[in-house]
């Protein structure tokens, strides 16, 4: 198959990635030890971990989940917290040990958790305690044996760890009340583990490094199954389109979107990590004074993000007067970048905020703009090293060239399909092994790809995905409701908001009473940010919503 796009290609970016270079995600990691050894990786909270200390410290946590715990190869281990160290320390010891992560938003309502960790299967879970009621509610009706209970200042140097831990429990009363008894302290594991020794596991591209959720169109979210290959294909599929802006060692990356979503989990904690920079984790990104005050001290050279973060950012007391002269890379994924967010970007650091495309599914990278682009140019970018795409009308032809059609790619990058759903697996790809994005685009002459619309009826809120069904399915457990028919509509600050139109059994039911059902079972991305009430919803000859036609209600 032809890659018009090769052509526009930045100079020395190769067509094709080796992905025999690493066998598995820790070869990245003990590669980078080796090479950066006493360079640092992590900071947060104004703590810095070398390489070397990060080696050490997911080492000793590994062989606690190895030895202490009996964990096997293949085993699923859920983590559940913002970005602390102890979050990509998790992440590295769970895979060291030969185990497989089940990253999980720690503002789960105790419905989606349950759900995760019964579909998961996990044997275990780490969770920073802020979150651990949410545990308690659900852990009988999991699979889970094994609880790690972390605090926010478990990795910080004393006293600095006891003042932020008892700050966080009892001024800020972040931590509601919780009743873990058999819970295992994420102090001891380290103290314990640094005394066991970690039995290497042999792992292969095979091996399912990470089951990543996302939100299923069916209403329950889907486990993606990203391999070691996929994992690695992508580090090295994004490592190579950045690689003539990176200086080894020398990069420091702000790490505002959680480790847990894929787009933060690859580029920031894999990509960067590669290449021996400095990552300097943002725990709570909403606030923005804070978060200011954090870019202010340090001369950061690359950060990543949504829209609607550089949007909040740009209009933040004090961002202009930060000192840019080191940045040098703003990606922007998750959601489309706005052109009047990227041009207010550019003139305040005068760097190009470059937007990139990707899903869960292809864990996540598919296109990305050259990074010496002078403006934003609207587009998607251009389809990364091994990378195939093409576009495919109803019937699954090709489009003639310069039509829209659906977007579909092949790479090593593309996961293996969705755990315990072969059904939903076989429908997402074509018949020949083409991965169905459900993306409307288009490319140009110059091999250049644009979003024109979204074939799937689901949401984006500030890069999360948000699909109808579910909020459906929700909202018409309350007794007060007939039926509903949710819709996603333009929204300045998170791109898009949930708005849900409703057929009332009761006519005394109000808004705010149906927004704080909501409350008790949605993520606050997934709520409805409005609700109509109306007296019919429209619909098909077969009884199906039509939510095109709530759209012009």
């Amino acid at each position: 198959m032809d890659r018009p796009w090769l052509s526009s290609y930045p100079d020395g970016v190769s067509a094709d990635i080796d992905i025999n270079k690493y066998s598995s995600v820790v070869e990245i990691l003990e590669k980078s030890v080796i090479e950066f050894s006493d360079k640092p990786a992590l900071s947060n909270f104004g703590k810095t971990l070398s390489y070397s200390e990060l080696s050490r410290a997911t080492t000793s946590v590994a062989a606690y989940l190895q030895n202490t715990l009996c964990l096997k190869k293949g085993d699923c281990v859920a983590i559940m917290m913002p970005n602390l160290l102890q979050n990509p320390i998790s992440i590295f010891a769970v895979l060291k040990a030969g185990l497989t992560v089940v990253n999980t938003n720690p503002l789960y309502t105790p419905r989606e958790l349950r759900h995760q960790l019964k579909d998961s299967g996990a044997k275990a879970i780490i969770v920073v305690e802020n979150f651990a009621h949410t545990v308690q509610e659900v852990l009988d009706d999991t699979e889970v044996e094994h609880v790690i209970v972390t605090k926010m200042g478990d990795m910080l140097d004393f006293p600095k760890s006891i003042v932020i831990n008892l700050v966080v429990k009892y001024l800020k009363k972040m931590v509601p009340d919780f009743s873990l008894p058999k819970s295992i302290p994420f102090k001891t594991v380290l103290s314990e583990g640094s005394q066991l020794s970690l039995t290497p596991t042999h792992l292969t591209h095979d091996d399912i490094a990470f089951l990543q959720y996302t939100d299923g169109t069916t209403g329950a979210a889907k486990g993606a199954m990203l391999t070691h290959k996929n994992m690695v294909a992508n580090m090295l599929q994004a490592s190579e389109w950045i690689k003539n802006d990176v200086i080894p060692g020398q990069e420091i990356i702000i790490t505002a979107l959680p480790l847990y979503h894929i787009f933060s989990l690859t580029a920031n904690c894999l990509v960067f990590m590669e290449a021996g920079a400095r990552n300097i984790l943002i725990t709570n990104p909403r606030d923005f004074k804070g978060f200011v005050k954090e870019l202010s001290g340090v001369p950061f050279t690359a950060i990543t993000g949504v829209n609607t973060l550089f949007n909040a950012l740009i209009n933040t007391e004090g961002f202009k007067e930060i000192d840019f002269s080191s940045l040098k890379i703003t990606i922007g994924g998750g959601m489309s970048v706005q052109r009047v967010v990227a041009a207010k970007w550019k003139q305040i650091t005068g760097c190009t905020l470059v937007e990139a495309f990707g899903l869960t599914e292809t864990s996540p990278a598919v296109c990305i703009n050259p990074l010496n682009i002078k403006e934003y140019n609207g587009s998607i970018g251009l389809p990364v090293s091994s990378t195939y795409c093409k576009l495919i009308d109803d019937q699954g032809g090709l489009v003639a060239d310069g039509e829209a059609g659906e977007l579909c790619i092949q790479g090593p990058q593309v996961m293996q399909g969705y755990w315990n759903l072969p059904d939903e697996s076989a429908n997402v790809f074509t018949k020949d092994g083409w991965l169905k994005t459900g993306d409307i685009a288009k490319m140009d002459d110059n091999g250049f790809f644009y979003i024109v619309d979204r074939i799937k009826d689901m949401i984006l809120v500030s890069g999360f995905n948000v699909y109808p069904n579910e909020v459906e399915n929700v909202i018409v457990e309350h007794e007060g409701v007939l039926e509903c028919g949710v819709i996603g509509v333009p929204d300045g600050n998170h791109g898009e908001s949930v708005k849900a139109f409703v057929v009332r059994k009761d006519d005394f039911l109000t808004e705010e009473a149906l927004l704080d059902f909501c409350k008790e079972s949605l993520t606050a991305y997934k709520k409805p940010k409005e609700i109509v009430f109306i007296k019919e919803l429209p619909k098909s000859n077969v009884g199906k919503v039509l939510r095109r036609a709530l759209r012009f209600m």
